[in-house]
């Protein structure tokens, strides 16, 4: 499976630990950014690449991470064809993936530990989407995304 990161400054440590527990279990990793050293980035920039590689199917899934997640969750849902989530805790890691189709996975840096992280993305890969009366809600969204 291949999987597609990138954070901002802020998430910087959390996606390096992050991308050591995906390729010790055999996932494909890459790694969009940011570079170690750089002290303040738009998270945009770097948020882009995973969208796209989402977009193109270069990437299975993507990670986002900045300080809060939330500007990474907004950013990714403006691309069509990305549903991403943010996610606090286990239950949404599964519920982003069984409901909403999610293939992207969001993360708050400043309040996730990387124990946390890795417990939450190990469960949203390996969440399967339930299908049923959540398709029909999904097949909205994408309806939605052609107006």
């Amino acid at each position: 499976m291949k999987i597609s990161i990138a954070s901002d400054h802020g998430g910087f440590d959390l996606k390096t630990e992050l991308i050591a527990f995906l390729r010790a279990r055999g996932y494909e990793v890459t790694d969009h950014g940011c570079p170690k050293n750089v002290q303040n980035v738009d998270y945009p920039v770097y948020g882009r690449f995973v969208c796209e590689d989402i977009a193109n199917k270069a990437a299975d899934y993507g990670i986002l991470i900045c300080k809060t997640g939330i500007g990474m969750s907004i950013y990714a849902n403006k691309h069509r064809g990305i549903r991403a989530g943010l996610v606090m805790n286990k239950e949404t890691a599964s519920s982003s993936r069984a409901h909403n189709d999610c293939n992207i996975i969001c993360l708050a840096a400043n309040y996730t530990s990387p124990q946390d992280a890795c417990l939450y993305v190990d469960t949203f890969l390996n969440t399967a989407f339930e299908g049923g009366r959540h398709k029909r809600r999904v097949d909205m969204i994408i309806e939605r995304e052609k107006e």
